[in-house]
This record gives C-alpha cells, sequence and structure tokens, in this order.
C-alpha cells in the first residue's frame, strides 16, 4: 500500500493576510500561557500562603514540607509534557493544560483538610509549573531563527506585564475577599480565557502550516539549526549542567524568599505592605533586565551574561540580612529583579541555541525539572534554617557562596558540540 501523508495543518484563515509574521502571533498566546501557570508557581502560592495557613491552621515548616512533597512529584510532568509536546505540537498540549489546571483551582477553592490541599498543590504544580511552563517555553524557539533574541525579549516583556497585573489583582482580591474567591477567579480564566486561545491562534511551527521561518539565523543571533543534540548528548555536557544549574538556583532563591517574603521582611523590621511594593519593583525591574539581556544575548557569549546575572544574585543574597531602609530595601528589589530578568531570557534562549530544535521539548522539560526541584527545596531550606537558628541570615549567607561559585564555574564553560564518529579505513 502506499502511505498517505498527513495534511499539513493550515494556520487561521487571517493569518496570510496580516501585515506581521504569524510567530507574534503565536509568541503572545505563550506568555499569556506562562502568566497562567501563576497558580502553580511558588510566587503565585505565596500571595496566599498567609491566608492559607490562617484558614486551615498549618505551621510554616509543615507547609514548607508539603510545598517540597508537592513540587518534586510535579516535576516529573516536566519531562512527560516535553515528549507530548514534541510528537502533539504546542497547540493541543497548551489546551488540554489551560483546561486542566483550571479545574484543578476551582477545586483547590474548595479544600478544607491538609489531605486533599496536598492533593491540589501538587496538581498545579504539575499541570502548572511544570508542564503548562515547558509548553509555553516551547512556542516561540519553534517559529523564529534569525530574530530569536528579540522574540524572547518580547516574550519575556510580555508575559512580565502580564504577572505585574496579576500579582496586585490577585493580592487585592485575597485581601479584600479572601484566597478562595481569588483562586476561583483564576481557574475561571484558564477555562474560558486561556483555553480557547490557544486552541484558536497557536500553531506547532512554521513548517506545520506550509510557512517559512523568520529567515536563517545569524552568526551572533540564533544557532539553532543544522545540528540538533538528543537528550542524552544534551545531559553529556557542561553547559546544560552550568545553565541548568544557574537558573535551578534563581529558582531555589526566589521561590523561598517568594513564599516567605512577609515573614522574611517582618524579621527585618518592614511592614507588611513592603512585601507588595518590592513586588511592584522587581517587576518593573524584571522588564528592564528582559530588554537588557536580550540585547546583550546577542552581543555577549551566554555564559558570561549568565555569570553576571549570578554575581548580582549572590550581591542580593549577602545584602539581605542587612536591610534596615525602604531605599536599601528598594535597591535589592532593583537588583533582584535585573538578574532574575537576565535569567529569564537566557532560561528561554539558551536551549534552542545550543542543543537545536529537534527534541526541544524534552531538553527544556529536563532543565525545568532542575528549576522545579530547586523551586521545592529553597522554602523548605528556609524555614529548616529559621526553625533550627531564629533568623534567615545563615542561609542567605551561604547560598551566596554557592551562588558565586557557579557564577565562577560558569565563565569557564564552553558552547557544546556533538562528537563526530571517528572513520576507519
Amino acid at each position: 500500500m502506499t502511505a498517505v501523508a498527513s495534511p499539513i495543518p493550515k494556520p487561521p484563515a487571517f493569518a496570510t493576510r496580516l501585515p506581521f509574521y504569524y510567530g507574534w502571533v503565536n509568541l503572545v498566546v505563550a506568555a499569556l500561557a506562562m502568566v497562567g501557570t501563576l497558580p502553580g508557581r511558588t510566587q503565585g502560592l505565596g500571595l496566599i500562603t498567609e491566608s492559607l495557613l490562617g484558614d486551615l491552621k498549618l505551621d510554616r515548616v509543615a507547609f514548607a514540607q508539603i510545598n517540597l512533597v508537592a513540587t518534586l512529584l510535579g516535576a516529573i510532568a516536566c519531562l512527560g509534557f516535553g515528549r507530548l509536546i514534541d510528537r502533539f505540537g504546542s497547540r493541543a498540549v497548551l489546551t488540554a493544560l489551560a483546561l486542566g489546571l483550571g479545574g484543578v483551582v476551582l477545586g483547590m477553592g474548595r479544600v478544607s483538610t491538609v489531605a486533599w490541599l496536598v492533593v491540589a498543590i501538587t496538581l498545579t504544580r504539575a499541570l502548572g509549573q511544570s508542564a503548562l511552563s515547558v509548553a509555553s517555553l516551547s512556542v516561540v524557539p519553534q517559529w523564529f531563527a534569525r530574530r530569536l533574541p528579540l522574540a524572547m525579549a518580547l516574550y519575556t516583556v510580555v508575559l512580565s506585564i502580564g504577572f505585574m497585573a496579576a500579582f496586585p489583582w490577585v493580592g487585592h482580591v485575597v485581601q479584600q475577599q479572601g484566597w478562595r474567591v481569588a483562586w476561583n477567579g483564576i481557574g475561571w480564566a484558564l477555562l474560558l480565557g486561556l483555553a480557547p486561545l490557544a486552541w484558536i491562534f497557536v500553531r506547532r511551527s512554521p513548517e506545520s502550516c506550509g510557512m517559512e521561518v523568520d529567515g536563517p539565523a545569524s552568526s551572533t543571533a540564533t544557532e539553532a539549526t543544522t545540528v540538533s543534540f538528543t537528550l542524552g548528548e544534551t545531559l553529556r555536557t557542561p553547559a546544560f549542567w552550568a545553565f541548568g544549574l544557574g537558573s535551578a538556583l534563581y529558582g531555589l532563591v526566589a521561590s523561598g524568599v517568594g513564599l516567605f517574603n512577609e515573614s522574611i521582611l517582618a524579621e527585618r523590621g518592614f511592614a507588611a505592605s513592603a512585601y507588595h511594593t518590592t513586588l511592584a519593583v522587581t517587576a518593573l525591574t524584571g522588564l528592564l533586565g528582559n530588554f537588557l539581556g536580550g540585547w546583550l544575548s546577542d552581543r555577549w557569549p551566554l555564559n558570561r551574561l549568565m555569570a553576571l546575572a549570578l554575581a548580582l544574585l549572590a550581591g542580593c543574597l549577602i545584602a539581605l540580612p542587612h536591610l534596615s531602609s525602604m531605599a536599601g530595601l528598594m535597591a535589592q528589589a532593583v537588583v533582584m529583579g535585573l538578574a532574575g530578568g537576565f535569567v529569564m531570557v537566557l532560561f528561554f534562549a539558551v536551549w534552542v541555541r545550543l542543543y537545536g530544535r529537534d527534541h526541544l521539548g524534552l531538553i527544556q522539560g529536563a532543565a525545568q525539572t532542575l528549576t522545579v526541584v530547586a523551586s521545592a527545596v529553597g522554602p523548605l531550606l528556609l524555614a529548616e534554617v529559621v526553625k533550627a537558628t531564629g533568623s534567615y541570615a545563615m542561609a542567605f549567607r551561604t547560598l551566596a557562596l554557592v551562588v558565586a561559585a557557579v557564577a565562577v564555574w560558569t565563565t569557564l564553560v564552553k558552547k557544546p558540540v556533538i562528537a563526530q564518529p571517528t572513520l576507519t579505513h
């Protein structure tokens, strides 16, 4: 029998009439999908932590342990969904995940026992922080080549603006109407907003729709391209672990500080309102970091940019135990935002540039697993240090040394190459 080729999926009918490249439409929906991961992320959970602890009468260490177990179990979804993205494409996976996460968030808004809370947080971590993040990350590199640095910078800007809008909205609803009402609102937004957008607009790649990529990669921009690494080959390169661990360390710090930020600032004598102020400042300077990181990633070696981001992070950690004024707190938030902006751009762009597009879902899934595991460890680490010493200071100083060491190592890492087989005669 003669094999029948599968029909090429068509882009939406209006795509051919657009005065701009259709990849930008995919980019916006992908960024909104990353914003939709908020209920499965530590920073999102941090907005309801104090209310939830009081509601369910949980202590801080127990909650950190629940978060650790839920996040580690949820991390398994990174690799599994990475494989599904490579096989079925971003459109189907994004839509399914938006529907699944929306349903779970609505269910979490109704939990009344610790057991069901564990189940709900585990599922939000798996479907949100892990799977939906990987799906969102895979969309842009599949469409852009020549303009990938610009595309990833704009992607981070759009999602940063989305988070800047979501954080104060969720915080306001939590304070005025309670965390359950806030979670219900997010659940319906995922079901009735993100899922239809993903199904209508997202397409897997230009080639899958009979369209063209945005031109060949330049020597200084994307090199994602002709050679693609398998997951096994990728894991054997030092560059994967340098960028993966660097990103994971930022995630560890951000998750620990994000979940217990109100408590951390109270230890330094700041009011609870300072927490929301620092969130806004960090988000704003994160935007600057996105733009600057995108610009530098096309001009600097990527390992040098990661080393700079980690150096800034180490400085923030050293400063945290000594903050005593609002000016110092704002300065620390500014630098933290810049470091986060750099790491975000690098994490989104580095994998396709170093390892190609053929196995991008699996590779990003492996990298996302590292960051998810680190984000699980961060809150528990801080909670245990506070329990043992009565202060967060020792944790911050130790982490600063680790981050600085990885920054130095990153500067020594070289671009990976696939080993060529030895020819015999």
